[in-house]
């Protein structure tokens, strides 16, 4: 079928609809429960970090029902932050890491972790993505936080053409309107979940078909 030209604000307005009924994504389901502080957040994405949101949802949940400020959660031991994380992958080196990341913003930064990304990435295990992440939805910074998701479907969209999330990032920056960085993520999450998968991708009822590419779609419902 013939693609119209790339209209990214007609493309977000479909999607918006369309992942409505859908789980949404883990990091801005926190926020909107109250858990928006950038310490929260930063806790909540490392958690994420190869684990579905079905499990880093309650395991955030437990962890900050505990303790959840950087001066609470230095306070248990990495034993105890352990614990109450260990159903996410990874679960030991993320507690060392997490419990480390309270210990510096108490001992350097009053307590809090400080809206500033070369902090935020100069913590042990932070890579972009958490970094604009929490950059985005708990510091108001208009940052584009780059799951696989994000990166799978805007290059099939053809919107951009990168070989990684951090190109895709970068590519993103460039082309992508201000008012949707944040919500880049928030959309996409759910969409390339249900919608765009990786596999198999639905595009005989996607409500965007008439713009995307299909860039690499193989095979598809």
């Amino acid at each position: 079928m013939p693609r119209l030209p790339f209209d990214i604000n007609a493309v977000i307005r479909r999607i918006r609809a369309a992942v409505k009924p859908y789980p949404r994504a883990a990091l801005f389901e926190l926020r909107d429960e109250g858990f928006g502080s950038a310490f929260e957040q930063l806790a909540a994405c490392l958690i994420s970090i190869r684990t579905r949101d079905e499990v880093t949802l309650p395991t955030a949940r437990r962890l900050f029902a505990r303790a959840r400020t950087p001066k609470q959660v230095a306070a248990l031991t990495v034993g105890e932050v352990d614990e109450l994380i260990g159903t996410c992958a990874f679960h030991e080196a993320k507690a060392r890491q997490i419990h480390a990341i309270a210990q510096v913003c108490v001992a350097e930064h009053g307590g809090q972790v400080p809206c500033d990304e070369a902090t935020i990435l100069g913590f042990s295990g932070v890579g972009p993505k958490c970094g604009n992440l929490v950059l985005g939805i708990a510091c108001g910074q208009p940052r584009i936080g780059v799951d696989i998701h994000v990166h799978r479907v805007t290059n099939r969209w053809g919107y951009v053409a990168a070989p990684n999330p951090e190109a895709t990032m970068a590519a993103l920056q460039e082309v992508l309107p201000t008012k949707y960085h944040v919500e880049i993520n928030e959309l996409l999450v759910p969409f390339g979940k249900h919608v765009c998968t990786g596999r198999a991708p639905k595009c005989s009822t996607c409500p965007v078909l008439e713009w995307c590419r299909q860039v690499g779609v193989t095979e598809h419902r």
